[in-house]
């Protein structure tokens, strides 16, 4: 697999030196910084890895039901469907959301962390279950393009229901627990929106299917084409 250091210079001349690096993340039992207590949405926190300041989460320290459990540290709290349902009305009843929670089918980690790093912080990819990248509607365009190159899929790039942790987290590592090749969308979820840019979704690539990708990045439309020269260029002068 290509290195971190050299996916770095590709992902910069793909996109621009101004672009945001993605986050790396993966579990472990070792932390790679002091896990800090947060109420409500992990994603108060999150954000600050995008600065290059690195994270760590554990069963202790998400105090959110749902994000404890998309994150894959316990089970998820029966409240949490009538909450979602008709407290936030996400779903029309505590059963739908009971139904999708069972179809996403998250298996609780047996390490007792969950790291995130900026990519050019972590030494490998090496045990990570994706990349999370934060990217305005021009760099989504590139991920998207570049997600389907080599894949004919329908569900190629998807964009399923769910919490921002769910969406980044539990998607991932479930295509990977699967060998799937499905990259996610997220971010939609309104309990997440004030945490993150205005103009800014999800984009997260499992790692088994970022494998794959990183063989076809220098042969899809990011690189030597007219049309995503131009892209490149706005996002290049949106950044200055």
């Amino acid at each position: 697999m290509t290195d971190i250091s050299t996916f770095i210079q590709d992902f910069h001349e793909a996109f621009g030196e101004k672009a945001t690096l993605p986050i790396l993340f993966y579990y472990s039992d070792t932390p790679v910084s002091f896990p800090e207590k947060t109420n409500g949405c992990m994603f108060k926190l999150l954000v600050k890895v995008k600065e290059g300041q690195d994270v760590t989460l554990s069963a202790d320290t998400v105090t959110c039901g749902g994000g404890k459990h998309y994150a894959g540290f316990a089970p998820l709290p029966e409240r949490v469907y009538t909450f979602v349902s008709e407290k936030e009305r996400y779903k029309q009843t505590p059963q739908d959301v009971k139904e999708y929670v069972e179809r996403l089918d998250v298996k609780l980690t047996d390490r007792k962390y969950l790291n995130f790093v900026r990519i050019d912080r972590a030494a490998s990819f090496d045990g990570m279950e994706g990349l999370l990248f934060f990217a305005a509607p021009d760099m989504l365009s590139g991920l998207a393009t570049w997600a389907y190159f080599d894949n004919n899929a329908e569900d190629a790039v998807s964009a399923p229901f769910g919490a921002g942790c769910a969406s980044v987290i539990s998607h991932a590592v479930r295509e990977n627990r699967l060998g799937g090749r499905r990259t996610f969308i997220g971010f939609f979820d309104p309990s997440v929106r004030p945490y993150v840019e205005a103009n800014e979704l999800s984009f997260v690539i499992p790692a088994n299917r970022f494998a794959e990708m990183l063989r076809t990045m220098r042969e899809c439309c990011l690189f030597n084409t007219p049309a995503w020269a131009k892209v490149r260029q706005r996002m290049q002068e949106g950044n200055k």
